[in-house]
């Protein structure tokens, strides 16, 4: 009797660690490319664009909750349906250089549903005045 309480104790502790690995779903947004380079721009050209894939890796479908821009400069695009599992996906940014003069760091937040809840993308490069030269 005691063999068996003993048995059945371990089976007890054990179940949560096997049924944890046997039912891990969750999904997750994997951005090969996390920082683009806009390099020299001029301001007089006006908006510049640059797009961010990802493919969800995961094993559920992933959902954009949120994408934070950390200023009105910047304008993110993104899916709003879920991506289903290694779907793709894009994160379209656009930046305003108008009143910018010299280099940039910008960032945007994407929040998802995915096991990594927050993902950082950085713009960068350098404005050239209107009437400046390269």
């Amino acid at each position: 009797m005691r063999h068996f309480v003993i048995t059945m104790l371990a089976m007890l502790m054990a179940m949560p660690a096997m049924l944890a690995k046997g039912g891990d779903k969750y999904p997750q947004a994997t951005f090969p490319k996390k920082t683009h380079d806009f390099g020299y721009i001029k301001e007089a050209d006006g908006v510049v664009t640059c797009e961010f894939e990802f493919i969800n890796t995961g094993n559920e479908p992933l959902v954009i909750n949120s994408v934070r821009r950390t200023c009105g400069c910047t304008v993110p695009e993104y899916p709003k349906r879920p991506i289903k599992p290694d779907g793709k996906g894009v994160i379209k940014i656009s930046f305003n250089p108008m009143g910018y003069f010299g280099g940039f760091l910008k960032t945007v937040t994407v929040r998802t549903n995915g096991r990594e809840k927050s993902t950082t993308l950085t713009l960068e490069g350098s404005v050239i005045p209107e009437g400046g030269d390269e």
